[in-house]
């Protein structure tokens, strides 16, 4: 029976930004970005949740299974901003989520999948 996804505490923990950091260290940003090139994905606009954070929102996914979505996307804009990104904004909501995930769709993740 299905339940109520679980938040994360608040605040940063160590193992956020090291889950983060391994992400970015398995999955480069260079590689996310050459995968968003090679599927059209890459944006054109500014937005809210840029492409390549989405990815890594996604591969974070699989790091927190049954964490409420939007406490995975708190871990992710964290701990890429620990990393000297600071273009996600941390007010995103559900449906903001939801809509950059369908803009980024399978391809990239599948093509980031085969080169990693």
């Amino acid at each position: 029976m299905a339940g109520k996804p679980a938040p994360l505490p608040t605040g940063v923990r160590l193992a956020d930004y090291l889950s983060t950091g391994l992400l970015a260290r398995i999955c480069t940003p260079a590689l996310v970005t050459a995968a968003l090139n090679a599927t059209g994905r890459q944006g054109k606009r500014r937005r809210d949740l840029p492409a390549h954070a989405v990815a890594y929102y996604v591969m974070a996914l699989s790091l927190y299974r049954g964490v409420n979505d939007q406490a995975v996307l708190r871990v992710v804009t964290e701990g890429r901003q620990a990393l000297g990104d600071h273009a996600i904004r941390r007010d995103v909501g559900k449906s903001g989520i939801s809509a950059a995930r369908t803009r980024l769709g399978w391809q990239v993740m599948a093509h980031l999948a085969e080169h990693v």
